[in-house]
């Protein structure tokens, strides 16, 4: 059984911002990459998907209420009581608990979409073993920072560099105590 990942695949703005204060993702659409910058070929190891509850909710809003993920099992983080379905079960548990219990199983890479509030909770459990970031050819200023100021130092090794058109996709692997 091969060991199980948790990846963050997600893009920037080149000053780290992944949304602007009110949740806007129209800088990124501003540049097309080229074809889907690698989307489909890392969709395809995943089998989890974990994201927060404001991420859900745009991420609904945008596919008017097509959840585009239910070839996978996902889990939102929620602090509201939400019924569960088949696919979707809503959380407030502690990340290290999930990520435990996910691991128990065989399967894939386990996506952590966002956002960065969840994100920054993951990283400072150590829970996190891959950032994919594709850095958008945009400056937004302020917004939603990818990394929120942290007391912990995490080692990364870069591990592949592509381009997508006017992408810079970055592939990192974080660097565990015992590596």
């Amino acid at each position: 059984m091969s060991e199980r990942k948790v990846s963050v695949y997600i893009a920037t703005s080149v000053d780290g911002y992944i949304a602007t204060e009110n949740d806007s993702l129209d800088w990124l659409f501003r540049s097309e990459p080229e074809g889907d910058a690698g989307y489909g070929e890392f969709y395809d190891t995943v089998d989890t998907v974990i994201m927060g509850r404001r991420t859900y909710d745009w991420v609904m809003e945008q596919v008017e209420g097509k959840y585009p993920y239910e070839d996978k099992q996902s889990y939102i983080y929620t602090s509201r009581l939400e019924e569960s379905t088949s696919d979707i079960t809503f959380t407030s548990e502690k990340p290290s608990t999930l990520i435990d219990r996910i691991k128990k199983v065989d399967g894939g890479t386990i996506w952590l979409v966002g956002g960065g509030a969840l994100i920054n909770a993951f990283l400072q459990n150590n829970l996190i073993d891959e950032f994919i970031i594709s850095i958008a050819p945009a400056l937004i200023g302020k917004g939603i920072p990818l990394f929120k100021n942290s007391e912990m130092e995490h080692n990364l090794e870069l591990t592949d560099v592509r381009r997508y058109g006017q992408f810079a996709q970055l592939h990192y692997s974080i660097k565990k105590a015992n590596d």
